[in-house]
């Protein structure tokens, strides 16, 4: 499924540009680079005290539980919020327990959030009901 980027956000009823669009590929990639170097960084340090096998295996366990936790409470991780991201409901509500749960968990085995849709959603996002809009 490819992205007609023409056409991002009209059918959720977001801005084409700007505060509330859709958060661009580019910096929704340097989020996820910069929670990953802070769960790499966490499991080494605190779990796996410097053995770097250790610290791999426990890295994604980290990520899922910091995406679940501060998506969960302020609607945006570390990366997403230095990158001026956040992620909203489509209604533009809050996600609840359940559906940052799954976004979370879907985003961890990676396929999904490789597949996009014609709003430039990632298939975690679309399954959770949720968007990433800027800031």
């Amino acid at each position: 499924m490819g992205a007609d980027f023409g056409y991002r956000g009209k059918r959720l009823g977001l801005p084409e540009e700007g505060p509330g669009a859709i958060a661009p590929l580019g910096r929704r990639f340097g989020a996820l680079f910069i929670d990953w170097a802070l769960s790499m960084l966490i499991a080494y340090g605190l779990i796996a005290r410097g053995d770097q096998q250790t610290a791999g295996n426990w890295a994604l366990a980290v990520f899922l539980v910091m995406s679940v936790l501060t998506v969960g409470t302020i609607g945006c991780t570390p990366g997403k919020r230095l990158m001026g991201i956040r992620v909203i409901a489509e209604d533009g509500g809050r996600l609840g327990p359940v559906r940052v749960l799954l976004r979370s968990v879907l985003l961890c085995l990676a396929i999904p959030a490789l597949v996009w849709d014609r709003d430039g959603r990632g298939l975690h996002d679309r399954l959770a009901r949720a968007v990433q809009i800027r800031v």
